[in-house]
């Protein structure tokens, strides 16, 4: 699990959408989709429901989404007191 795959988790999350988190994160679509894919491969569940062009938290999805928030904040807490 990588701290890009949570940040694109969460971007799309918060937007509903691959197409507009690729946007926010600054990453192209297929990319973001495939880091996706491997991070639902490593935590054992799929983490959207893919529906068109939305993209809905699974009940997995839910769950992870605070977990995921919580550890980004933590990293970027501790990169501020170190620097």
């Amino acid at each position: 699990m990588e701290l890009h795959q949570l940040r694109y988790f969460v971007a799309v999350a918060e937007t509903g959408n691959f197409t507009r988190a690729s946007e926010r994160s600054r990453v192209a679509q297929p990319s973001l989709s495939q880091q996706i894919m491997k991070l639902e491969g490593e935590v054992g569940h799929k983490l959207f429901h893919r529906l068109g062009r939305k993209a809905v938290l699974t009940e997995a999805g839910t769950a992870f989404l605070e977990r995921a928030k919580r550890i980004l904040f933590e990293v970027e807490n501790a990169t501020k007191e170190l620097g």
